[in-house]
């Protein structure tokens, strides 16, 4: 398990940069055997040293590039695939260890085509308010998924939101409360980013 200060989505990518032994010793393992590792937030506490409260649901990440520099630092790029929940967390070994169960979006139980188009909709503004303001932000223009399930979780990811509202949107108990949720936070996110174009 890799404990970070973001969310990982699924179909995401993850570019990693890892430094701290116990974390080399995770990327050299999972390159030795499936390639595979759980990322989950850390609600509160620090990405180095431990001493962290961590979310129990969190996304099983798959390395799919990898440079390993002569200090023995490793850069590696990641991509998200698909949800798991923690059932228990182990000792350290040397890094976090858990045993975890895999967690699917059941199948939507309605049309979700008009919610992806507001979602789409509202994403695009919220991304080009942010740029207005000088955040970072990917460009407006951004192509989601035609599948709602996915479109909307790759809207969670790109959304210019904070960690605890993603984590949030990723721990849905389903894509329609996804969705709903979704479409709430971007508006409320459009609005506040609004407000603070017109204070300069």
């Amino acid at each position: 398990m890799f404990p970070l200060g973001s969310v990982l989505f699924p179909t995401a990518v993850l570019p990693l940069h890892v430094f701290e032994p116990r974390y080399l010793q995770l990327a050299e393992d999972c390159l030795a055997g499936d390639r595979e590792f759980g990322v989950v937030l850390i609600e509160r506490g620090s990405e180095v040293g431990g001493e962290d409260v961590r979310s129990s649901v969190g996304t099983v990440a798959r390395i799919v590039e990898s440079q390993q520099f002569e200090d023995r630092r490793w850069a590696l790029a990641a991509v998200g695939v698909r949800r798991i929940r923690v059932s228990r967390w182990l000792p350290d070994d040397p890094y976090p260890l858990a045993e975890v169960t895999d967690w699917p979006d059941p199948a939507p139980t309605r049309d979700l085509g008009p919610d992806h188009d507001e979602i789409t909709n509202l994403l695009r503004r919220c991304l080009g308010l942010a740029a207005e303001v000088g955040e970072a932000a990917a460009p407006a223009t951004i192509e989601l998924s035609d599948d709602p399930v996915v479109g909307a979780l790759q809207a969670s990811f790109l959304a210019p939101i904070g960690p605890l509202d993603q984590q949030r949107l990723l721990g849905a108990p389903s894509p329609e409360v996804r969705s709903a949720d979704l479409i709430e936070t971007l508006a409320e996110t459009a609005e506040v980013l609004v407000a603070r174009l017109a204070l300069g």
